[in-house]
C-alpha cells in the first residue's frame, strides 16, 4: 500500500511539473502577444493556445491538489462529527469521487478516439484535439488513483 502511494505521489508530482511548464508557457505566450500587439504583430492563435494550456494546467495540477489537500474544504459541518462519523463522510466521499473521475477519465479518452479518428482539430491553427483529451484523461485516472490512496490512508487511520 505505501508503495502504491509513493509511487501515485511521485507521478502526481510529475504532473504539477507539466502543469507549471505550462503556466509558464501561457504567461510568456500571453506577454510576448500583447507586446508585439502594441507593433501590430499579434502572435496568431494565442486564445486557442491558452485556452488548451489553461485546459493542459488545470487537469495536470489536480491530482497533486487534491494530494495536498489544497482545494477548497467546506468542511464545517463533518469537524462537528465524531472520527467514525467524519471517515464514513470521507469514504463515501472518496469513493463517489473514484467512480466520478474514472467515468471522466473513460470518457474523454473515448472522445479523444472520436476526435482521433474523424480528424477534428481547432479551428484556426488546426491542431490535432485528441492528444489533450488522452492527457485529460490520464490526469483525471490519477486524480482517482490519489483518492483511492486517501482511502488506503483512512482504513489504515493515518489521514487526516
Amino acid at each position: 500500500m505505501k508503495r502504491f502511494c509513493d509511487v501515485v505521489l511521485k507521478v502526481s508530482t510529475v504532473f504539477e511539473f507539466i502543469g507549471g511548464v505550462a503556466l509558464i508557457f501561457i504567461v510568456v505566450l500571453t506577454t510576448t502577444d500583447v507586446v508585439l500587439r502594441a507593433f501590430g504583430r499579434p502572435i496568431l492563435g494565442t486564445y486557442e493556445i491558452v485556452a488548451i494550456g489553461g485546459g493542459f494546467l488545470i487537469g495536470f495540477v489536480m491530482p497533486i491538489t487534491s494530494w495536498k489537500r489544497g482545494h477548497i474544504f467546506v468542511d464545517f459541518l463533518v469537524n462537528k462529527l465524531p472520527p467514525g462519523g467524519r471517515n464514513f463522510i470521507n469514504i463515501v466521499t472518496r469513493c463517489l469521487g473514484i467512480v466520478a473521475f474514472l467515468g471522466i477519465s473513460w470518457r474523454s479518452i473515448g472522445i479523444g478516439n472520436t476526435f482521433r479518428a474523424d480528424g477534428f482539430v481547432s479551428s484556426s491553427l488546426y491542431l490535432p484535439l485528441y492528444p489533450i483529451l488522452y492527457g485529460l484523461g490520464i490526469c483525471f485516472f490519477m486524480l482517482s488513483m490519489v483518492l483511492f490512496c486517501d482511502l488506503l490512508k483512512i482504513m489504515e487511520g493515518s489521514y487526516e
